[in-house]
């Protein structure tokens, strides 16, 4: 087991490896960061539903640590992870008048040597977050934030796991990347009934399956797996329920360029073909977005504002692809973007070289053979 214990939080913090970190609430109103003021980082609220976006420091007593995670709740306040030691120290922040409060929710300590512990993103109705501590050999669930007695473990799971993507509106199914055996396989894990790991995506039995996106309302799935190309992660699509196999269209592959969807358009409740994907596209020239849907064989490419925080966005269900940004001139910013839909033409959009085939993964397992039909009707 991942040995992890909770303790009372105290002051103090050692380096962690920078990261850069801009979450948004699944409902998109709220989004938090770490920001940067001079040589110190502060934690930084904005919200996003309002007329126009605007930023509200939440400094603390002193600068936090690079690697200091910051997290948006549903309600406005800031979820803020610190390590103190071997202590996941957590505390919730919002304003009041010129300062900040903040209100200490508790700790874990994992004196396990090497166990990773980071927040999950942020889970649907914003009233709870969760986190993973990574050991050894498995992988304990954590409700680090809206339990009634502070941190608690939810659920144990065998093996390193890494990812996670909530598969329903309710913040019940978790999706998890589990390596386990030397293969990595995504799984289910049931916050309903006690921590229940059951398989999610498994395409071949000497594949890597990772579940990237999920959206509960058409079930449309984008996963990365090795299975179409023995050795070459792909990125594939698929539908909850469906039985029909994962694909692996030819134009997601960018030749010298690295792909990463991170949003998917909701809303489309029958149509998963027709919903928008929003990939980040790191290659050569620097980074953009691209926008694809399984209905299209072409990616269109897309510039990214100045300053855009780059992987971070969300869709709206009428296909506005909504981007946040900062700058010197506008430290809080979001661009909408309106690609074309899915039947209109997009003369002036680059659009991928000539389609190559679709080559199907050796003996696909159908996404029948996951409980992804359970999951799609609750």
């Amino acid at each position: 087991m991942t040995a992890c214990a909770i303790e009372s939080p105290s002051t103090g913090a050692e380096h962690e490896a920078p990261t850069t970190r801009y979450a948004i609430t699944a409902d998109g109103a709220y989004a938090a960061r770490l920001a940067l003021d001079g040589e110190s980082w502060f934690p930084e609220r904005w919200t996003l539903d309002g007329p126009e976006p605007y930023a509200v420091p939440l400094p603390g007593g002193q600068p936090e640590e690079p690697g200091t995670e910051v997290h948006p709740m549903g309600d406005g306040r800031v979820l803020i992870h610190r390590l103190v030691e071997r202590r996941h120290a957590f505390s919730l922040l919002y304003p009041t008048g010129p300062g900040t409060v903040e209100l200490t929710v508790g700790a874990v300590e994992c004196p396990e040597p090497g166990t990773r512990f980071t927040l999950l993103p942020p889970a649907p109705g914003g009233e709870r977050a969760y986190a993973l501590a990574v050991g050894g050999a498995s992988t304990t669930v954590w409700l680090v934030a809206g339990g009634a007695f502070g941190p608690e473990r939810v659920a144990e799971v065998p093996g390193r796991c890494s990812g996670g993507v909530w598969l329903d509106a309710a913040g019940r199914m978790l999706a998890l990347d589990r390596e386990l055996g030397g293969r990595t396989k995504t799984v289910v894990v049931d916050l309903g009934r006690d921590g229940e790991v059951s398989p999610l995506l498994q395409i071949a039995p000497d594949s890597d399956d990772r579940l990237l996106l999920a959206d509960p309302d058409s079930g449309l799935v984008v996963i990365s797996s090795d299975a179409a190309s023995p050795g070459q992660e792909r990125l594939g699509w698929g539908v909850m329920g469906s039985t029909l196999p994962v694909r692996f269209p030819g134009a997601l592959l960018l030749p010298d360029c690295v792909v990463t969807p991170f949003a998917i358009q909701p809303g489309q409740v029958l149509t998963p073909e027709n919903c928008a994907v929003a990939l980040r596209v790191d290659g050569p020239l620097g980074t953009w977005v691209g926008t694809w849907r399984p209905a299209e064989r072409r990616i269109r490419h897309l510039s990214a504002p100045e300053g855009w925080l780059a992987g971070s966005g969300l869709w709206t269900a009428e296909g506005v692809l909504r981007l946040p940004y900062a700058t010197a001139q506008t430290p809080c910013g979001v661009a909408e973007l309106s690609p074309p839909g899915a039947e209109e033409p997009a003369e002036s959009v680059e659009s991928t070289e000539p389609e190559a085939p679709e080559p199907e993964a050796p003996r696909p397992v159908p996404l029948r053979e996951a409980p992804l039909g359970k999951i799609a009707t609750g």
